[in-house]
């Protein structure tokens, strides 16, 4: 293993690559805490910082030029793409692309299926140096399969229902849904799940 490459003590599956080199040059090398669990198909890029205790599922990849804390997980068949930065404890579940120059703060929760868009003017010679992602707030919750476009801002602890589209900025505290998602009432407003009635068969349509 390289020079450059510090991996802590940790679970590392056959089938995992670790330190793979973009294919470009990375003005770093690649960093990954201890207490890890790397499960097979994992490809991690060099030129990365990884804190301890992060946990892949089966072909997770992670780019180049990510910045991710402590007590991470991203499960099977996620991307993080390049230059993401990820805060502690932040969750990516299945099937989850997280683009280039995205941000995840701590906490927050991607359900399976979350696609984030970076590029405004897809196609355009010029796009490439406007590139940006969202920005997700500290403990923000995504639900499945929810699309959010680039340069988005989410605001902390707010919740997105299940299949919006994400096109503007969302305020901190909402529960948003929707396409175009917008608010529609705030977090601490729901019921909580103790005190709601039992499910008794019957489906509104």
């Amino acid at each position: 293993m390289s020079a450059e490459v510090q991996v802590g003590s940790g679970v590392v599956d056959p089938g995992v690559v670790v330190g793979y080199e973009p294919g470009r040059p990375v003005e770093r090398g690649l960093r990954l805490g201890v207490d890890h669990v790397l499960r097979s198909g994992t490809v991690i890029y060099l030129g990365s910082r990884i804190g301890d205790r992060f946990q892949t599922g089966h072909n997770v990849v992670v780019r180049e030029q990510a910045d991710i804390g402590d007590d991470v997980s991203v499960w099977t068949g996620s991307v993080v793409d390049y230059g993401v930065r990820i805060g502690d404890g932040a969750k990516i579940h299945t099937s989850c692309y997280v683009a280039q120059h995205s941000e995840i703060g701590p906490g927050a929760f991607l359900a399976p299926g979350v696609a984030f868009a970076n590029d405004l003017y897809p196609g355009d010679e010029d796009s490439a140096d406007l590139m940006r992602g969202p920005v997700i707030g500290a403990g923000a919750q995504i639900g499945v399969n929810v699309t959010v476009l680039p340069y988005v801002r989410i605001g902390e602890g707010t919740i997105v229902g299940a299949g919006s589209v994400v096109t503007r900025d969302l305020p901190a505290g909402v529960i948003a849904y929707g396409n175009p998602a917008r608010p529609h009432g705030e977090v601490d407003a729901r019921i909580p799940i103790g005190e709601r009635a039992p499910f008794d068969g019957t489906v509104d349509r």
